[in-house]
């Protein structure tokens, strides 16, 4: 009995890990609410009285890449070849990032940099290609205020038949 017991106790805690929520992972769709796209919002209003430490890059989920008008004719940026996105682009033109749970549109400034509201993002494509064919991306965050830039080392996937990163 004690044994029994003790095998309760043990696994108890295992029963909510089929219970995470985040983007990417399966849940039942006949019992889940269609997500709801993030708001898209300039730089300022998104990262207001947020701790620039804690900005950090978030995946878009497939709501938030309709929202912002879909992939075809632009490049996104993933932090690992198989992730949701975290910057999608129109290569010369404007891109839209996710942080602190909002869609931020970002406007070019520059050769691979936007920037809009103290909030600047820079591309810079490396020399490594992934495992499963993409370019190596480094994508630069320095959020408003920030002593020091954020680096992320990910991969570009551009949609169209004439696209190119840059």
């Amino acid at each position: 009995m004690r044994a029994v017991t003790l095998l309760a106790l043990i696994a108890l805690p295992l029963a909510a890990c089929n219970q995470n929520t985040a983007v990417g992972n399966d849940r039942e769709a006949q019992l889940e609410p269609a997500p709801t796209p993030a708001p898209i919002v300039g730089a300022e209003a998104a990262l207001q009285n947020v701790a620039t430490a804690i900005i950090k890059p978030e995946t878009m989920t497939d709501a938030d890449i309709a929202a912002l008008g879909g992939v075809e004719g632009r490049c996104v940026v993933r932090l690992t070849e198989v992730a949701f996105p975290s910057l999608v682009y129109e290569p010369g033109g404007s891109g839209a990032i996710k942080l602190n749970g909002k869609l931020i549109s970002l406007p070019s400034t520059g050769t691979s940099e936007f920037a809009d509201g103290g909030l600047t993002v820079r591309l810079r494509p490396l020399d490594d290609e992934g495992n499963a064919g993409l370019q190596g991306m480094e994508m630069i965050v320095v959020p408003p205020g920030a002593q020091d830039e954020l680096g992320y080392r990910g991969y570009v996937q551009c949609f169209g038949t004439d696209i190119e990163a840059s």
